[in-house]
């Protein structure tokens, strides 16, 4: 970067700061006054609205797709995805083999001799795998869907135990993601990652491994409605579901299982012979599937990650009466929370967290992914990392959280700044496919001024176009008014164009979703 391009990244900073604040300071007052000045932030299309919702960000693609299908009939093709071609999306997944391997295919490479025995690379690909699909997926709702119960049901990849298990796990879920809870919960207590990860596989009869027992109520299903007589009861009732040693596969293990009557909260079973053990695991874990608490809490966290950070009860107990009306299945509460008055209602109410920031700022760009190689994914998956939120990396069993306040920090925002326009500029990662000429990719001919590049630009990328004092404050970036005439072989529309792609993706607009 020459000497000049540095002064004018230090003064892209600033005014991204001033057209920032500018924005932001009509979010002050009273919180009745800033819940109005934020859904003024965003275009009231319920359109655009839907997108930045169920997807990672819009895009022109998307944008197009559903302007010309309509809300009802996009829900209903991407709750469908397997009837959704995803050529883009599968091509990249491709370059990374070892993010698509069972737990037979990793083991017999380590016998081989051609991947070493508890390694995490194709961890690694899993993650860069996912940063793929957010960004180029045509499948975006199972996507999301997908980051979502991987967060609810969080198995921490990459992690040293799971090295054989955590691809097949993904799969796993990717498999449930709009079916039924109860079919998930069950898939998941039966996959090794799981047993693994919460310790089940070491759990036997003499000493019951209370780990799983715990999370499974707490974090899974019903929250905090349960006793420590529960946890034990179902620490005793899920022994003997463990990992067979020799092939990393989930076996149930009839020996390692502790018999005799059980009660955990209201489901009782005799467990009388070890034999039906798992079978009265399954009934353990349908019934909890379809406790009153765990619709509660499933689709509070939903209406969380669609609706808003404290979302109306009214929407909660509607959504639960459709959850258990339909036996846990996932697509009838999502169809029902995508059509809700309180789903239209609560434009500007949810903030980007740092994964979803990255994927729709090369979502709205309209770029895509390089011709070959994987190093711009593995960019692309350390600039979320340096956001504190690289897919599927979470430590704890809670998963990442899905609240604004919880990644609000001037480190963050700096994070996602610097992100926003070295993405836009091109400069890292350098080999994403971006228009031969970027100016007019973004808005077509050349703008007759400085205001209306501005104007066209936010359009463009935020959705909205900037208010007069924001525009003049990014006119004054350049030295100029919104009326001074632009003209062929100006900066603005030159070299200097990515600065305000970089300052209008800094602005609380796109922050918002």
């Amino acid at each position: 970067m020459s000497a000049t391009e540095q002064t004018m990244t230090r003064r892209s900073v600033v005014a991204g700061i001033a057209a920032a604040g500018a924005a932001a300071a009509l979010t002050t007052g009273t919180p009745a006054a800033a819940a109005v000045a934020e859904r003024a932030l965003l275009p009231a299309d319920p359109l655009l609205h839907l997108l930045r919702r169920a997807t990672f960000g819009p895009s022109p693609a998307s944008i197009a797709e559903i302007r010309r299908l309509g809300a009802t009939a996009w829900l209903d093709r991407q709750l469908n995805p397997s009837a959704i071609a995803d050529p883009v999306a599968d091509g990249v997944v491709a370059r990374l083999p070892l993010a698509r391997l069972s737990i037979a295919e990793i083991r017999s490479r380590v016998t081989a001799g051609t991947l070493k025995q508890y390694s995490w690379d194709p961890m690694w690909q899993l993650g860069f795998a996912a940063v793929a699909r957010a960004l180029w997926s045509e499948r975006q709702l199972l996507e999301v869907m997908t980051d979502f119960w991987s967060n609810h049901l969080n198995v921490t990849c990459p992690q040293g135990d799971v090295w054989d298990s955590r691809i097949d796990y993904d799969t796993t879920i990717r498999k449930y993601a709009l079916g039924t809870f109860a079919d998930l919960l069950k898939a998941s207590a039966r996959h090794p990652a799981m047993l693994t990860y919460l310790d089940n596989r070491f759990s036997g009869k003499d000493a019951p491994n209370e780990n799983y027992g715990r999370e499974l109520l707490e974090l899974h299903t019903v929250g905090l409605a349960y006793t420590e007589a529960d946890v034990k009861n179902a620490a005793r009732l899920l022994t003997g579901l463990t990992v067979d040693t020799a092939t990393g596969k989930y076996r149930y293990d009839a020996t390692r299982h502790a018999v005799g009557a059980i009660r955990v909260l209201a489901f009782q079973h005799a467990n009388a012979t070890a034999a039906e053990g798992e079978t009265a695991v399954l009934a353990l874990l349908d019934y909890l599937a379809m406790h009153q608490a765990t619709a509660r809490r499933i689709v509070t966290k939903l209406c969380v990650r669609f609706v808003a950070d404290t979302p109306p009860e009214s929407l909660i107990t509607t959504l639960i009466k459709v959850y258990l009306d339909n036996r846990t299945a996932i697509a009838p509460v999502l169809r029902a929370l995508f059509t809700s008055a309180e789903f239209a209602a609560s434009i500007g109410d949810k903030t980007r967290t740092p994964l979803e920031d990255l994927a729709a700022t090369v979502r709205t760009l309209g770029y895509g992914p390089a011709a070959s190689g994987t190093k711009f994914l593995e960019s692309l998956y350390g600039m979320a990392r340096d956001a504190g939120h690289a897919p599927l990396f979470w430590g704890p069993p809670n998963g990442y959280p899905d609240v604004a306040a919880a990644w609000a920090s001037p480190s963050g925002l700096l994070v996602r700044w610097n992100l926003h326009l070295s993405i836009a500029a091109g400069w890292w990662p350098d080999t994403l496919v971006r228009p031969a000429n970027l100016l007019t990719g973004m808005v077509g001919p050349l703008p007759a001024t400085y205001g209306v590049l501005i104007e066209k630009t936010a359009i463009r990328l935020a959705g909205i176009a900037p208010t007069p004092q924001q525009t003049a404050a990014l006119a004054e970036f350049y030295g100029k008014t919104p009326a001074s005439p632009l003209k062929a072989g100006d900066p603005a529309a030159g070299w200097m164009y990515p600065y305000l792609m970089g300052m209008i993706l800094n602005s609380p607009s796109f922050a918002l979703r």
